[in-house]
């Protein structure tokens, strides 16, 4: 029982070493994805997963909570600092599940919904047809210009005044712009419509003062914890006070059984990290490097949507360059940089073959890398894709690209 894992379960222990080995010598853009520390890493890896706790603190179906109470609530009031939020749900074991929630909790099947198109940056949570939320709800779609690649309130609002509907769902997966918030909820409060700002890719920009917040506007507002938060997998829920036991009782029992404890324990440590005052400096470093990754590509003849980024994210158009974002995203795997092939507004591929590639800088910049660093990646990413035929490139940038990722270890020696 008390064995480590490369004597009981030798097997896992070397795919679990081999991944470890993987992350360390590629360089990862996806963007969103990062490096939990080490102190999110153990409260995840605690014995806090033996204990069932279903309920919420001092009100559990089970005995022998005490200190269980004890993370949930240290949880909840760091969530609460962080975000200045009234009120905080930490069980949603997803951002797929905390929007599940609200949806439960203020929709009924067949309301209709406006999200953002999927393939114009939008998530599957926000209106689908194979999601949950496009298959219980009538969805309807806005996106953006054309011309500008970004998102047109004028012709938002009038979309929203024809179909009406009861809850207008705002943010994104692939927008590399700010978000004006207040432009949203004016526009869900002119038709009477409730509004959910989903946060999973901003929340650290955001906890950091460097994206506008939607708390305090929107009603309802859900993030991941696993992306700019540096946090375990997981998600949480934020609302007006007024909604929250309504919240409460979707998340449990109505969607979930019992919390996973020792996420929850992980995501304290996470919101405990990004009070300090180094989690901004971490923040603006990131947009810094995404910046500069996105001008670096712009002076090699890749076209980033919007002309540029104000993120963390940035998705490039590969049109001009005659490849799919499928086969770039296997070229660049190849010479060790890992990014996703991703649909780009108005894309005339299949979302398995795309135009396009999202890139992004949290991870990067949490192993160190800065402005230096993202010239250097972007020049490695045009002579990938320029001599992608060339074999012997490949090989030879993928040498280099190991080389360089030991300069920049993912966790000290174990």
């Amino acid at each position: 029982m008390n064995m480590p894992l490369r004597k009981s379960d030798p097997q896992v222990a070397k795919i679990i070493k081999n991944e470890e080995i993987r992350q360390q010598e590629t360089i990862n853009l996806i963007a969103s994805e990062n490096i939990a520390g080490d102190s999110v890493l153990e409260a995840a890896g605690s014995l806090l997963t033996n204990k069932y706790a279903e309920g919420y603190p001092s009100v559990r179906y089970y005995g022998g909570c005490e200190y269980i109470d004890k993370i949930e609530e240290l949880a909840i009031s760091r969530a609460k600092r962080l975000f200045k939020a009234d009120y905080v749900n930490v069980q949603p074991h997803s951002g797929t599940q905390a929007n599940m929630a609200i949806y439960f909790a203020v929709l009924s099947p067949g309301d209709r919904i406006l999200g953002m198109d999927l393939a114009h940056g939008g998530h599957l949570t926000h209106g689908a047809t194979i999601n949950f939320s496009g298959t219980l709800y009538r969805s309807s779609y806005y996106g953006v210009e054309k011309e500008t690649g970004l998102i047109n309130f004028a012709d938002l609002e009038k979309l929203a005044k024809r179909i009406r509907p009861k809850l207008i769902i705002c943010g994104a997966s692939s927008y590399p712009r700010k978000i004006d918030f207040l432009e949203f909820r004016r526009i869900a409060d002119s038709i009477g419509a409730y509004l959910l700002a989903d946060i999973a890719h901003i929340a650290g920009l955001i906890v950091a003062g460097l994206h506008p917040t939607p708390v305090g506007i929107a009603q309802f507002v859900t993030t991941t914890t696993h992306k700019t938060l540096r946090g375990p997998r997981g998600g949480i829920i934020i609302a007006e006070k007024n909604f929250g036991k309504f919240i409460d009782k979707m998340v449990f029992p109505g969607i979930q059984g019992g919390p996973l404890m020792h996420i929850i324990a992980a995501k304290a440590v996470a919101f405990g990290e990004a009070l300090k005052p180094e989690f901004k400096r971490y923040q603006s470093q990131i947009i810094k490097n995404s910046k500069k990754l996105s001008e670096e590509l712009k002076k090699r003849d890749f076209r980033p949507v919007t002309g540029g980024t104000d993120n963390h994210l940035i998705l490039i158009d590969l049109t001009n360059k005659n490849i799919s974002g499928s086969r770039a995203e296997k070229i660049l795997e190849k010479v060790g940089i890992v990014v996703n092939k991703n649909l780009i507004p108005f894309d005339q591929k299949d979302p398995t073959t795309t135009s396009g590639i999202r890139l992004g800088t949290p991870t990067v910049t949490s192993r160190g890398m800065k402005e230096a660093e993202m010239a250097q990646i972007a020049a490695w990413i045009e002579e990938a894709i320029n001599n992608r035929r060339n074999k012997k490139i490949i090989l030879k940038i993928r040498k280099e690209i190991k080389k360089f990722c030991y300069e920049f270890p993912i966790y000290k020696k174990r």
